[in-house]
């Protein structure tokens, strides 16, 4: 995990969260994998899920864009076993691109 690559996703998941556009933060997953398809796609999660905090303690309490975040952010970790049970290791934003085209294509229907 590069560290300035992790602060500009914080940085851009907040960003979406804060518009508070649910088809925005149901995309910023794929978005994430497309702008830095080889970062490990934990990183992803780890994104998310920090962004979501962040915007909790923003908005002063649980809000509905940080619920769909963590939620996403379960989801991507769920891709990233799958991913990684098939023999990818460490999976990267480009495998999570590869596998929701060819195996579970929810990330680019949403």
């Amino acid at each position: 995990m590069h560290q300035g690559n992790i602060d500009l996703m914080i940085e851009y998941s907040v960003a979406v969260l804060a518009k508070g556009e649910e088809e925005s933060i149901r995309a910023l997953v794929r978005n994430l994998a497309r702008k830095w398809p080889r970062e490990k796609a934990l990183t992803i999660c780890f994104a998310i899920t920090s962004a979501a905090s962040q915007f909790e303690d923003l908005v002063k309490g649980r809000a509905a864009p940080a619920a769909l975040a963590y939620k996403l952010s379960a989801l991507v970790a769920a891709d990233i076993l799958a991913i990684e049970a098939l023999g990818r290791h460490p999976a990267t934003g480009q495998d999570l691109l590869h596998f929701w085209r060819r195996v579970d294509p929810y990330f680019f229907e949403i």
